[in-house]
């Protein structure tokens, strides 16, 4: 049977080039990159040129560069080490309502410690107003999270007006660019942000790879003391095979970030044309009247539950909601946010292309939706 992977936003496979830069670095070049003699001078070197290629993706300097183990350990990192910087929790944050849990939950412990948080809302789009968040700023207020791109609807936030306000009013500003980073620019002083978020493995890289960009001058309360790797912000001997192919990985994407973009733009609207074609043009795209990542369509298939539709097309990879959470059967928060009832959600489709999608992937997977929907619909 053939198979259609159309969850990008959930995870990417490893690209051939970043598995062929790692692959030495767990059989010959296995040196501690702390140590020094030449097998972990080898491994300091390439984890530093690493840094450089992930540092270029951002136009960030590799000093402001500091690897972790995933999206979420770089969520944590900034979220707690700035609200514990100084060795105690303390203050007020920002975060909206359509945050990933690896940005939420961190909040939520800050809360049980003794910090404020306040949650702003997005409109009916899924977009974070900044005047929302201008009005949630308190002379306590520590830091803003917000999300650079929504990963159930794509949605891109207006994080430069976000940040032109946190500046004024001297409040650091971080965002979780886990899904944006590769797909869409994230320059980090067009965005004007103090952190940023890398998951490595929505990027082309293996699961474990992630990195948190760190403005200079920014201090961080580390999470994982031990030794003074990272700048003494997060302890523990380096993954250097796993560090090397997110440098990869950052160095391909950079490449081809224009092309890459268009191209997936248009397998993306390609794929919903066959959709709403096929429905007599009942489709309702979620935040489909705002900036959206490239990639990404979530979409309300008429008269049907979307589990019930993939259950049908075994062969289309595909996701109802939030893959970190699609066991679930509450509704999505972000669908929720936007206002969707619970029918609305529970016809909802995510389906994100990719670096390997083709045209005939797209079109193979909308006939085959289309036939199960009419099927469905039909009963």
């Amino acid at each position: 049977m053939k198979q259609v992977y159309l969850d990008y936003n959930a995870t990417t496979p490893v690209a051939p080039s970043v598995f062929e830069a790692m692959e030495p670095f767990f059989t010959r070049h296995y040196g501690n990159p702390s140590s020094s003699h030449a097998m972990g001078r080898a491994a300091a070197e390439a984890m530093e040129d690493a840094r450089s290629r992930v540092a270029s993706i951002l136009a960030a300097d590799a000093e402001e560069i500091v690897f972790t183990s995933c999206g979420t350990g770089s969520n944590n990192l900034a979220i707690k080490g700035v609200m514990m910087f100084d060795g105690r929790p303390r203050g007020h944050m920002i975060i909206s309502n359509i945050e990933h849990p690896a940005v939420t939950a961190p909040a939520r412990f800050l809360e049980k410690l003794g910090c404020e948080v306040t949650v702003v809302n997005c409109n009916p789009d899924g977009v974070v107003n900044p005047a929302d968040v201008r009005d949630a700023l308190r002379s306590d207020t520590r830091l803003v999270s917000i999300m650079h791109a929504n990963n159930e609807i794509g949605t891109i936030q207006p994080i430069r007006e976000i940040a032109n306000i946190c500046k004024h009013h001297s409040v650091l500003l971080h965002t979780d660019a886990s899904q944006s980073v590769g797909k869409i620019s994230t320059y980090v002083d067009e965005l004007g942000v103090d952190l940023l978020t890398i998951a490595g493995h929505k990027i082309y890289a293996p699961k474990g790879a992630g990195a948190l960009f760190v403005r200079e001058g920014v201090g961080l309360e580390p999470l994982l003391h031990g030794g003074d790797q990272e700048n003494g912000m997060r302890g523990g001997t380096e993954n250097t095979a796993f560090i090397v192919g997110l440098g990869q990985a950052c160095k391909l994407a950079s490449r081809c970030l224009d092309e890459s973009r268009e191209r997936m733009e248009t397998l993306r609207d390609r794929l919903y044309m066959r959709l709403c074609e096929g429905t007599g043009q009942k489709l309702c795209v979620n935040g489909g009247d705002v900036a959206r990542l490239p990639n990404t369509l979530s979409v309300q298939m008429p008269g049907c539950m979307g589990s019930d539709l993939l259950d049908r097309c075994n062969e289309i990879c595909a996701s109802t909601g939030s893959a970190c959470h699609s066991d679930l059967q509450a509704m999505s928060k972000t669908l929720s946010a936007i206002g969707l009832s619970v029918e609305q959600a529970n016809a909802t489709l995510r389906l994100s292309v990719g670096w390997f999608t083709s045209e005939e992937d797209v079109d193979y997977a909308g006939s085959a939706l289309v036939s199960a929907w009419e099927s469905l619909t039909a009963a």
